[in-house]
């Protein structure tokens, strides 16, 4: 479950009063912000995440090297930082960090611990990054409330039993409801929504693709079947059945869509790929039955497409044909 401050701040005093709950397993104070991180001769501008001491439980997360931040005084906690597995690499290569001094915007931690490697979650590189006490990130970035507060409760609890316990005791302590609770199946939902959203607006793009490039193959092989009209009279007068010169435009139709398929394909997979390489957090794969798919599909629209000019072919007069000379 998510809380969010929207007219009065969440503060580490909230999170603390949520602990008291009797089926919440982890409260998480976070705030985030971007610093300039350094160690030695060694600098680096990242993502800070202030947290607090149990994160690793409500994320799933491992530490690797070293401890999480400690249980300190809340409010006042020790200038301690652990890092992600990313950023050890950057600042300390293979040197044991433990105990080295790093500074944050002119403010000086000690490393006592480094993540194992958790990945890009939402778009957060979590190995990327610095972990701090919530109440020092509050300080580093000048707020006065945190980003959200994150709770981790009991399985077996109902998630509206969770909802309200949150919400009266935040309001014992705001005097009213000036909060914005979100819980996970929430978040599933609207994150479903845009990706429907998103789903529907492709394929209205791809809809008007496809009839663009349909249209295309129609006025192509019109133009081919109009500029080769002696041509399919000297075939027709030298045996060729009307289904030979059907087939034979309906297979330059579907080779000219083909090749469109190809050439749509290759320049959507350069782009993804171009994306990739500016936002590596962004991952990219393109499916081979997505391929093979998608290739189908061009080839059945230009067979469709076709047709009607391929007839068009096929019913000529041999003998009018040939006058067209």
């Amino acid at each position: 479950v998510g809380i969010f401050g929207t007219e009065r701040p969440l503060t580490i005093e909230d999170s603390e009063a949520l602990k008291r709950l009797p089926y919440v397993r982890a409260v998480v104070p976070f705030v985030q912000g971007n610093a300039e991180v350094e160690a030695g001769n060694r600098h680096r501008r990242t993502t800070i995440f202030g947290a607090g001491t149990q994160m690793p439980e409500a994320f799933r997360m491992a530490v690797g090297l070293g401890r999480f931040l400690p249980d300190d005084n809340p409010v006042a906690p020790r200038a301690f930082a652990v890092l992600g597995s990313k950023m050890r690499q950057e600042l300390f290569g293979e040197t044991n960090p433990l105990g080295q001094r790093i500074t944050i915007s002119g403010s000086r931690y000690r490393v006592i611990g480094v993540m194992e490697s958790k990945g890009t979650v939402l778009g957060f590189d979590l190995d990327d990054t610095v972990y701090i006490p919530a109440a020092r990130a509050l300080s580093l970035f000048n707020r006065d409330s945190l980003f959200e507060i994150d709770v981790l409760y009991q399985e077996q609890t109902p998630v509206d039993r969770v909802v309200q316990g949150i919400k009266r005791t935040l309001e014992a302590r705001h005097g009213r409801e000036d909060f914005t609770i979100t819980t996970q199946q929430q978040m599933l939902d609207v994150l479903g929504s845009i990706l429907n959203v998103l789903t529907v607006s492709v394929a209205a793009i791809g809809g008007i693709s496809l009839l663009v490039g349909a249209i295309g193959i129609v006025t192509i092989m019109t133009i081919a079947v109009n500029e080769r009209t002696s041509e399919i009279g000297l075939l027709r007068a030298l045996g060729a059945r009307r289904s030979q010169v059907l087939g034979l435009f309906l297979g330059e139709a579907v080779v000219v869509a083909a090749i469109g398929g190809l050439s749509g394909l290759a320049l959507g997979m350069g782009i993804a790929w171009l994306l990739h390489f500016f936002l590596p957090a962004l991952p990219v794969h393109t499916p081979l039955s997505y391929v093979v798919m998608a290739e189908l599909i061009a080839v059945t629209i230009g067979l469709v497409a076709g047709v009607l000019p391929a007839r068009r072919a096929a019913q000529l007069d041999p003998v009018e044909a040939l006058r067209s000379e």
